[in-house]
């Protein structure tokens, strides 16, 4: 698409699943950017629970819009993956949708106040993003089905299903319901959500999205979200020199927020997952539904990291034991999640990993301990920042053989 000189509208009859040199698109990277918003949101809204010592309430509204920002995410991204035209009309419906990912952004707040207060769910600025950004998706939908007539059956599921959670969504946003109890009606709505696309791809042969395409734009996706990795160690550097000045702690605190970055970022890219989703298409549900959780450890270690340095100003009803395991915590999460992951795509289970996991738990206790003895915060976080290290060292020194086995495999 990319050698076209004019925006005359194209026939969305499929993309090749086998295109060679399929790469993210400038206005599929443009698009990621709103979800740096919606991130930031759901990551400064944890931050601040935290250190108004909110956890419990904290957590579960991060769950709730960190799901809805990453599955908003997902939906485009699969169908772009595999109708992406590039024409105005497409350009055009993409925009809309970006404007309905703002709006999420700006309702993410609102879902957090609703769990501090108690009452009801305020969810309906995030419902209308969402809406906002469904028409235009249901648009597009429609679009490939009557020019794509060989996957009409397809999308149809897609659209119906679409619909289907879509209207329950501004139902459950209309009416006046406590908290548990929408959660509860949310329940089969999150089903109808999970199983719609799975149920479509069943039909025929399913969508022609391109493997290497997906794998590479859920590794940007994984970028962004490690950004607030380094947003969170650019606030607690703030927080350190403002009431400190530049001190030895500073360099600690900095070797830590970007060293725990860097380390996560290395270690999500040891998966195979592009040459494995080429090989074995059927994984793509547990790879794609999968990183769901991944995203939101990122996210909350980025928010964990915000939340020391309300800590360091003096700002945070938190000690520093609970402080640094709000970094521990999402940190060892991760971890888990990428080598179940990894076993889960591609059928394997290394013994390694097994020993790469137990090292990365001990370094992380090793930390919480060295906090709890009395060492400081900054030192303890930069111990719990060797953590995703673990992982690099061993892959660079032997793991790398087990890659080579899979994609042997392959």
């Amino acid at each position: 698409m990319s050698g076209r000189t004019t925006h005359t509208a194209i026939r969305m009859g499929g993309r090749d699943p086998h295109e060679r040199g399929r790469t993210s698109t400038p206005l599929e990277l443009l698009f990621d950017l709103t979800f740096v918003i919606a991130f930031g949101a759901a990551a400064d809204q944890l931050a601040h629970f935290l250190a108004e010592d909110h956890v419990g309430d904290g957590i579960v509204a991060f769950a709730f819009t960190t799901f809805a920002v990453s599955w908003a995410w997902i939906n485009f991204t699969w169908f772009a993956s595999a109708y992406d035209t590039d024409d105005w009309i497409y350009r055009l419906t993409t925009m809309v949708q970006m404007i309905g990912v703002i709006i999420l952004a700006i309702g993410v707040p609102d879902i957090f106040e609703s769990m501090l207060a108690g009452g009801h769910m305020d969810n309906q600025v995030l419902v209308l993003g969402y809406v906002v950004m469904r028409v235009p998706m249901i648009v597009q939908w429609f679009r490939a089905s009557k020019q794509d007539p060989d996957r009409a059956s397809v999308c149809h599921v897609f659209i119906l299903t679409l619909a289907i959670s879509q209207t329950a969504w501004v139902v459950l946003a209309l009416v006046d319901t406590s908290i548990p109890l929408f959660f509860l009606c949310a329940l089969p709505v999150l089903l109808v959500e999970l199983v719609g696309p799975f149920l479509a791809e069943q039909v025929g042969s399913g969508t022609p999205w391109h493997a290497h395409h997906i794998a590479e734009r859920y590794g940007l996706m994984v970028i962004i979200a490690l950004g607030e990795g380094l947003i969170g160690g650019t606030a607690t550097l703030t927080a350190l020199i403002s009431t400190q000045g530049w001190t030895s702690e500073v360099v600690v605190l900095g070797l830590a927020g970007v060293g725990v970055t860097f380390g996560m970022w290395w270690t999500y890219f040891v998966i195979p997952s592009g040459d494995i989703l080429h090989a074995h298409r059927a994984r793509g549900f547990v790879w794609g539904y999968g990183h769901i959780p991944v995203f939101a450890s990122l996210v909350a270690v980025g928010a964990g990291l915000h939340a020391a340095a309300y800590r360091l100003e003096d700002h945070s009803e938190l000690g520093d034991t609970q402080t640094l395991a709000a970094v521990v915590v999402p940190l060892g999460i991760y971890a888990l999640l990428l080598y179940a992951l990894y076993a889960a795509m591609s059928l394997t289970l290394d013994p390694f990993h097994l020993v790469l996991i137990a090292i990365t738990a001990v370094v992380l206790v090793a930390s919480v301990v060295l906090v709890a003895a009395g060492a400081s915060l900054s030192w303890a976080l930069l111990v719990a920042a060797l953590s995703p290290w673990v992982t690099v060292v061993g892959y660079e020194a032997v793991g790398y053989r087990h890659n080579e086995e899979v994609l042997d495999s392959l």
